[in-house]
């Protein structure tokens, strides 16, 4: 065991996480009160319901629509229905986070309390982004990209990069 630890000292990780295939096991529910979780398996079953259709669908969709209520208020988020989120999202610290129906979320991503994301972002897969970061443009962020707690992000960012401050730049490694 020791002998892998040794290994893999000063290398990434980044390479375990899969940017194209969600990994829903980060999901599940770990026990009953688990807002976060909760609030993302509603919005799951929402739009599962929604492409099912029929009567059936409308009045289980009214059903999802209080759960997510219920689970935004006591998360503390605002992240609407219709939003697009890859699979495998975690969100540890579910509070203040603010994610607009127009923005794209890729697999594998991680976003901490207090986050705001605008419309028209696109964000690849495994991407961390940490406390009160702001995306407040209209841009691309690559894949296995690392955003600083705070940062501002105005511009594209590219894949596998470190940005930090206000505005967001990359970080020299």
């Amino acid at each position: 065991m020791m002998s892998n630890i040794r290994h893999n000292e000063g290398k990434s990780f980044s390479h375990l996480v899969s940017a194209s295939e969600p990994d829903w096991s980060r999901e599940i529910c770990r026990q009953y009160w688990d807002p976060s979780r909760k609030l993302l398996m509603s919005i799951r079953a929402y739009q599962r319901v929604l492409k099912r259709g029929g009567l059936l669908g409308k009045i289980i969709s009214k059903w999802c629509v209080l759960q997510h209520r219920f689970w935004s208020v006591v998360a503390g988020t605002d992240i609407p229905l219709n939003c697009q989120l890859g699979g495998g999202l975690l969100l540890p610290h579910p509070n203040g986070i603010v994610i607009h129906p127009d923005a794209e979320i890729g697999p594998n991503c991680l976003v901490f309390q207090h986050v705001t994301i605008v419309g028209g972002v696109k964000i690849g897969g495994h991407v961390d982004i940490g406390a009160g970061a702001k995306v407040i443009r209209p841009v691309t962020i690559g894949d296995h990209v690392r955003i600083g707690a705070n940062a501002v992000v105005l511009d594209d960012v590219a894949a596998g990069s470190v940005v930090v401050g206000v505005p967001a730049r990359v970080e020299a490694e």
